[in-house]
């Protein structure tokens, strides 16, 4: 498996764990004013970044190089920053509202650049050229 697809992997695990943590507090509670951090902790998260991961696996050429990684980083810390400033600005702290716009843009900046790595040439490696 390409190092990226584990990092994804690895990261939407953590995701996961957070947005049933979420889930769960919501449900004990009863105070479900959190729902949109806990379904984007849970659907940018988890499932995106497993279909990432997922894809980089199944296309080991487009894994290479540092592109992949630096996609893999800049997707992270937007979602990073988005979901934390999320729910506390639902929690209602408005003051985290620049946080959420911030990781917004930065997540999309990381989707805009695995667009990049899709739609690239494929790449071809010294093992397919012999």
């Amino acid at each position: 498996m390409p190092r990226v697809s584990s990092l994804f992997f690895k990261t939407a695990i953590l995701f996961l764990i957070a947005g049933i943590a979420i889930g769960l507090k919501m449900s004990i509670s009863g105070v479900h004013n959190v729902t949109g951090a806990h379904a984007h902790c849970n659907l940018l998260g988890w499932v995106t970044m497993a279909l990432m991961g997922t894809y980089y696996t199944l296309a080991p050429s487009k894994a290479e190089g540092r592109l992949p990684v630096i996609q893999y980083g800049v997707y992270t810390l937007g979602v990073l920053i988005m979901i934390p400033s999320l729910y506390m600005l639902l929690l209602g702290n408005p003051q985290y509202e620049p946080g959420v716009a911030a990781g917004s843009l930065i997540t999309f900046a990381g989707v805009f650049l695995f667009a990049f790595v899709i739609f690239s040439k494929e790449r071809v490696t010294a093992a397919a050229k012999a």
